[in-house]
């Protein structure tokens, strides 16, 4: 089973990934976080990465294309994957079919997570990272016992640049203008599913299962929940 998950950011992709993987036995790939380790070793890629990220921008395709085909070449993501974060353009969207038909794969279904600006906006600028293990926490919906602290390793808690609200204010702009056409390019596929985003993880994950596994709802028409 190979899946993407598209939605702006904030809509809980990641986390649901998380969630998903164990059962359908498959690869949780998000490109934002391959970025982050390049940029960590300082690489090339990371580098040229690194101005787009810090602005809340769309890295460039030429630079995101390499990082995919790259990971998605490797053995392990030949048994089935969820693309959390990737694509984000048309021309990535189809470049990626390209790159799976030339492995003879392809997307069974892009799974559109609904959610509103201000609920993303709250998840997003409330998040924090432990600098030491990488714990995802959330001082409104999962706040750690100690400020600023991890509950698993007593690392120190930070928010990531492209968290803080008037960059997650610029993603939400990017995505619109430069993301969510390719939703009508996996409408014409027969590929696009919307499921609730605004519900808790556990819910989200049972309403995919329902729509990937044989006789589940295929699903229905995507209203704007831009607010």
């Amino acid at each position: 089973m190979n899946l993407i998950f598209l939605g702006i950011p904030g809509s809980g992709k990641g986390s649901v990934a998380e969630l998903i993987t164990s059962q359908l036995k498959v690869l949780h790939i998000a490109p934002g976080d391959i970025l982050r380790e390049e940029l960590r070793e300082r690489s090339e890629l990371g580098l040229m990465a690194k101005p787009f990220m810090e602005k809340g921008d769309l890295v460039p395709d030429q630079v995101i294309l390499k990082v995919m085909e790259k990971r998605l070449g490797r053995p392990d993501s030949k048994n089935g994957f969820i693309l959390d974060g990737f694509p984000r353009t048309l021309v990535q969207a189809e470049k990626l079919d390209e790159v799976l038909k030339g492995s003879r794969r392809n997307i069974d279904f892009v799974i559109k997570f609904q959610v509103s600006d201000r609920t993303a906006m709250k998840r997003l600028s409330g998040r924090q990272t432990c600098s030491v293990c990488g714990a995802i926490y959330n001082i409104y919906q999962k706040p750690p016992r100690k400020k600023d602290v991890c509950d698993i390793c007593g690392g120190a808690l930070f928010q990531r640049a492209d968290d803080k609200e008037d960059v997650v204010k610029n993603r939400l702009m990017v995505y619109r203008q430069r993301t969510q056409p390719i939703e009508e390019y996996y409408r014409r596929q027969g590929k696009l599913r919307p499921v609730d985003g605004e519900t808790n993880p556990y819910g989200v994950v049972e309403e995919i299962l329902a729509v990937i596994r044989p006789g589940g709802s295929p699903g229905g028409p995507i209203p704007n929940h831009q607010t």
